[in-house]
Order: structure tokens, then C-alpha cells, then sequence
């Protein structure tokens, strides 16, 4: 589970995502089209470089306002930001904390949000450390078998 933290609010520029939740840790490139969202890319590149990831709730939107959207996001890191040609951009962000939206601002021709971090109020216990590590072994097999089957089907 997760509960607020008591920091105050912080003020971020809003990228609307269809069809992707970006989680704490991903890494994930993004093509930017909407003029509101270039807007917002290159209002925070020059600055700190972290921007609000939110899920829309119908990717169909193409304007998509306040209503539209989860209340839980993601603050996401610029990595790299590439502007192509026919006006999109291509962007490489990394999810970082998780947010949760108190407020909302039309101030720069995008929108921005107060945020209120949230924390994780998961107790990890020895269970929970248990079975992370089980599945870790689990996994680690998977990925040593998968090799071997690559090896067969892929060798002449």
C-alpha cells in the first residue's frame, strides 16, 4: 500500500501517456506528437528535467483535460530528447517517484500539477524477502533454459 508524505507540494509540467503506465525504475523512450506535450518536454529540458507521467483514461483522447486522467502519476527524469523532423519528439524517460495529483495549472499552454509524493507503507518482511528471492531463482532458470533453447533452434 501506499500512503501521502508529508512534503509539501511540488509543481511539475504534465505529459499525458496513452496506453502505458511508467513505473518507478522503467526506462522507457516515448514518441510526442500533441502540441500541449512539446510544450511541456521543452519547457522542463533546460531546467530540472523531470516531468509528471500520467495515464490517460482513454487512449482515444486527443485533448486530454483534467478529467481524463488518473490521479496517480509518475515523476519521470529526461534522459535524452531528440526532435525529429516531422515535429514529434522522441523521448527517453526514467520513472522515479510515485505522485499523487492534489492540483491543477493552465498557466504555460500545458498542464501542470501539485504533486504530494507518496510513500510505500508495505511492511517487507521476512516473507516478502523470501519469496523475492525465490522468484529471482525461478527466474534465473528460466533465463538459463531459454538459452539453451536459442542455442538449439537458432544453430545450424
Amino acid at each position: 500500500m501506499f500512503g501521502l508524505s508529508s512534503d509539501s507540494p511540488e509543481t511539475y509540467a504534465v505529459l499525458p501517456l496513452r496506453d502505458i503506465v511508467v513505473f518507478p525504475g522503467m526506462i522507457v523512450p516515448l514518441f510526442v506528437g500533441r502540441e500541449k506535450s512539446v510544450q511541456a518536454l521543452e519547457h522542463v529540458v533546460h531546467g530540472n528535467k523531470k516531468i509528471l507521467l500520467i495515464t490517460q483514461k482513454s487512449a482515444s483522447e486527443d485533448d486530454p483535460d483534467v478529467k481524463d486522467l488518473y490521479e496517480v502519476g509518475t515523476i519521470g527524469t529526461i534522459l535524452q530528447l531528440l526532435k525529429l523532423p516531422d515535429g514529434t519528439v522522441k523521448v527517453l524517460v526514467e520513472g522515479g517517484e510515485r505522485v499523487k495529483i492534489t492540483k491543477y495549472k493552465k498557466d504555460h499552454g500545458f498542464l501542470e500539477a501539485e504533486t504530494q509524493a507518496m510513500k510505500d507503507t508495505s511492511p517487507v518482511t521476512e516473507d516478502v524477502e523470501a519469496l523475492a528471492r525465490a522468484v529471482m531463482a525461478q527466474f534465473e532458470q528460466y533465463v538459463k533454459l531459454t538459452k539453451k533453447f536459442r542455442r538449439k533452434l537458432f544453430s545450424p
